[in-house]
């Protein structure tokens, strides 16, 4: 068993690492004070060829496996995690849906700019009483003359409202089947399309560089073409990207707690109490070493789930495995590194702060951990 990254990987993640600290590592504290969205990061990511890792080259990304993305994710969610948590968004289910079931003239009208990194990629599913329950959606969708008019009311949603969006795919209900359950489909709604407003910028407890935002719909048009694979498919397709999504958030909470781990080590060997550094006390090492031994376990539980995904073979379980297990050890160390830190780790102007405020809605997102459990206990008994 070889658990070494392949070179051209190791390679792309020190290119990463480097632009991570230049242009990312001293700005993210001022961004997240400002809550300020940095476009031109996601500009020069763009340039780097890392918009589209995800996308084949014919549709101007650069066609990467997810071990790749994985990777790249280590590095730019250590360094700040509303850039990676918004990068991913856009990576995953921002374009995703397009690649996967859009036409040829949609993947080259709305995909391409976004691998390009011209554009932001964003998806709407959860609405303000529908989240867990992603068929419970309200959003509708009926047939208009030559195409569709949407009404309701998304929340929470990711890049829809930066300078360079320039749309959002959704999942709205387009009616019922004869037996009466549900059909849905996925459309893309271009930001300026009469009768969508993306509101106002949400204040969130952490991912404060991030976009997020409600955006609401009111009999608004979109025509026939803005539909994206087969009506009545819809949730089936967003489920069908789900578990890149989730290897995805995996990834953004191993890379937080490679940072927790940093910057714990670094807090407990230069500050000294009683003449020793805090290293020296089996309490505080102690910590680290649950923290260490917790992103390592999360390390191979992520890159196996993305590794399963490159080569084919069912993953969902282990996506929501490693989105589990990875969110609750960035929990658990940004929570030890806090306390590592004492006093210093509490205040906004320390780096471990920032990361402590970002770790619980790792949780949350793409599934909420409690969702991921019922995941994991199904597969797991049908398997038995």
């Amino acid at each position: 068993m070889d658990f070494d990254l392949p070179e051209e990987t190791r390679a792309l993640q020190d290119m990463v690492r480097d632009f991570a600290a230049r242009e990312i590592t001293p700005h993210a504290a001022a961004w997240s004070e400002r809550e300020e969205f940095p476009t031109h990061i996601f500009t020069k990511l763009g340039e780097l060829g890392l918009m589209g890792m995800l996308v084949p080259e014919e549709y101007g990304g650069a066609g990467s496996d997810m071990v790749s993305y994985v990777a790249v994710m280590e590095e730019l969610g250590a360094a700040d995690q509303s850039v990676a948590s918004s990068w991913n968004a856009h990576s995953t289910i921002g374009s995703l849906p397009l690649l996967a079931y859009g036409t040829e003239e949609q993947k080259q009208r709305w995909l391409a700019p976004l691998a390009r990194g011209e554009a932001m990629g964003a998806f709407g599913l959860t609405e303000p009483e529908a989240g867990s329950d992603a068929a419970g959606i309200a959003t509708t969708a009926q047939r208009s003359e030559n195409g569709w008019v949407i009404n309701g009311t998304k929340m929470f949603i990711t890049n829809a409202g930066t300078d360079i969006s320039r749309g959002v795919t959704l999942l709205a209900a387009t009616g019922r089947d004869d037996d009466g359950r549900k059909r849905y489909a996925t459309f893309y709604v271009p930001t300026d399309t009469p009768g969508y407003t993306c509101g106002r910028k949400l204040k969130k407890l952490g991912w404060h560089a991030m976009d997020t935002r409600e955006l609401v719909f009111e009999d608004c048009w979109i025509p026939e073409d803005h539909l994206i694979g087969e009506e009545g498919g819809g949730l089936r397709q967003f489920l069908a990207v789900l578990d890149k999504g989730r290897i995805s958030v995996a990834a953004l909470g191993l890379s937080l707690a490679k940072a927790a781990l940093a910057l714990a080590v670094k807090h407990a060997t230069e500050r000294h109490q009683f003449g020793r550094p805090l290293a020296d006390f089996q309490a505080v090492a102690h910590k680290i070493a649950d923290i260490g031994t917790g992103f390592e376990a999360a390390r191979w539980l992520v890159y196996r789930a993305a590794w399963l995904a490159d080569q084919g073979r069912p993953h969902a379980t282990e996506a929501a495995m490693a989105k589990l297990y990875a969110s609750e050890a960035a929990h658990r160390a940004a929570s030890e590194a806090v306390q590592i830190h004492g006093g210093y780790g509490y205040i906004r102007e320390s780096e471990i702060s920032r990361f402590y405020a970002d770790a619980k809605i790792l949780e949350i997102g793409e599934g909420t951990n409690e969702i991921q459990r019922n995941v994991i206990a199904k597969a797991l008994v049908k398997r038995a």
